[in-house]
């Protein structure tokens, strides 16, 4: 009995590898492509294959593609059952390249990118690089966190998304050298769309890119997308507008887009109607804050966060709270909101120390234009614990005031994602977070038996 079942678990695994061993030969079969097709290298992650027009002496793509589709992997998740990337390569041929996913039947259900026409011989260096990196971008814009489609696609092209993820790719493999090629190159190009000198990577993607997160903004935005868009049987069902493209990206980031958008690409009309719908339809915050605030009674509609700060109405409507239009607040133990009737903080007032459902009640729906955030106290307090984090958002030190013994406790730090950023044992009353990039974070003291958790906000 222990052979027969021996037996079958080594044939299961057999058969499982030889599932995910990449064939010797691959039959080309899609659009005008005819070839057939030798590998010449694979490993656990990718496949490489070449017409028999590429010179043998072209192997850096045994190495790079290897290295980007292991760090796609790591920062987006698999792309199904398979993990390989086939990377096909032609000569004198097929000029540019396309993607496929593992969602098409056209390429044998695989993740392929297919490139011409070379002849690749820059030994992995400049435009060899750029358009077998861009090819992977659309992979990742159009199959990740396992569902098909890319929404953004009639916002962004073929492809703004692909220069940021260039980008960040030789960044994240450490060629310093390339990325700083590929930024110069950026600075002075310009498209006609959605309006003309319009530029992408300058004045959209890159200040998200440097200012939220880098690589994980990035993610953040596949991830939202994956869990508010609308889908059906594993595909997107619609494309995005501009309105629902800012949103989301505002999401991704922490904050509302709607200033920067409107440098990068003005504003009009249509897409201010756009952005207000979107804020409803997909009602997640803009990172976090002490105070939130609500377009319908019962925390119901758009949802907008708000630190400590004063905020006019022009600073309200550029974070997406119209005027005259909040009906309802949440607020955090140890803060206050002011609302004012009025912009800059003038006519009738009331101020709201703790959450409410509905401000009919105070006679104050629908009518703040202006607003204050402040703490009731020096630092906020949690009376459950008696744990405090200040400052609250932070720049370098995150300090703790607590009447509970601490020394000895380990502290993490994870991003909006769950991943750890950062662990360290407490043996002062700080930690130091100057090295985080900007974003929101949860830290998670232990000590013993017990765990606290706070969020903050890396400015």
């Amino acid at each position: 009995m222990k052979r027969i079942i021996y037996t079958l678990l080594l044939s299961i695994v057999v058969q499982t590898v030889m599932s995910q061993t990449p064939p010797a030969t691959w039959q080309e079969h899609w659009f005008e492509h005819n070839q057939l097709l030798n590998r010449k290298f694979y490993d656990n992650d990718v496949a490489v294959y070449y017409d028999n027009d590429v010179s043998a002496s072209v192997t850096w793509p045994y190495t790079y593609m290897g290295d980007v589709w292991r760090y796609v992997k790591n920062v987006y998740g698999n792309f199904g059952s398979d993990a390989h990337l086939f990377a096909v390569f032609h000569t004198n041929k097929y000029s540019g390249g396309h993607p496929s996913t593992y969602f098409d039947a056209s390429h044998d259900y695989r993740n392929v990118i297919d490139v011409g026409p070379g002849p690749w011989t820059s030994g992995g260096t400049g435009g060899d690089l750029d358009i077998a990196t861009h090819e992977v971008a659309h992979i990742v814009e159009g199959a990740s966190k396992g569902i098909k489609g890319s929404p953004a696609f009639p916002i962004w092209g073929d492809s703004k998304w692909a220069e940021i993820f260039i980008y960040d790719v030789y960044l994240g493999l450490g060629k310093t050298s390339e990325a700083t090629r590929w930024y110069n190159q950026l600075q002075n190009q310009t498209d006609n769309f959605p309006v003309t000198g319009t530029h992408w990577f300058r004045d959209w993607f890159y200040p998200i890119y440097n200012n939220y997160g880098g690589t994980q903004v990035l993610n953040r935005f596949f991830t939202l997308l994956a869990q508010y868009f609308p889908q059906s049987g594993g595909s997107y069902t619609r494309d995005m507008n501009w309105g629902e493209f800012i949103h989301f990206w505002s999401g991704a980031t922490g904050v509302s887009l709607k200033p920067l958008a409107t440098s990068a690409f003005g504003w009009t009309s249509t897409m201010d109607s756009q952005f207000n719908q979107a804020r409803i339809d997909f009602p997640f915050a803009y990172g976090t804050g002490v105070a939130s605030v609500y377009k319908h009674c019962n925390y119901g509609g758009y949802v907008t966060a708000l630190g400590v700060g004063n905020y006019t109405l022009t600073q309200l409507q550029n974070m997406g709270v119209l005027n005259d239009d909040i009906s309802s607040i949440k607020v955090n133990s140890g803060y206050q909101v002011q609302l004012f009737w009025d912009d800059n903080f003038s006519g009738t007032s009331i101020t709201i120390t703790s959450d409410n459902t509905c401000l009919v009640a105070n006679n104050f729906n629908d009518k703040a234009s202006s607003l204050k955030v402040s703490a009731v106290s020096a630092t906020a307090r949690v009376a459950t614990d008696k744990f405090i984090i200040y400052p609250n958002p932070v720049g370098q030190e995150l300090r703790f005031n607590t009447t509970q013994p601490v020394a000895g406790s380990m502290i993490r730090i994870q991003d909006m994602m769950g991943r750890e950023v950062m662990q360290a044992k407490l043996t002062t009353n700080y930690i130091d977070v100057s090295k985080l990039p900007s974003g929101v974070y949860t830290l998670v003291v232990t000590n013993n038996d017990k765990t606290i958790t706070r969020r903050f906000v890396k400015r």
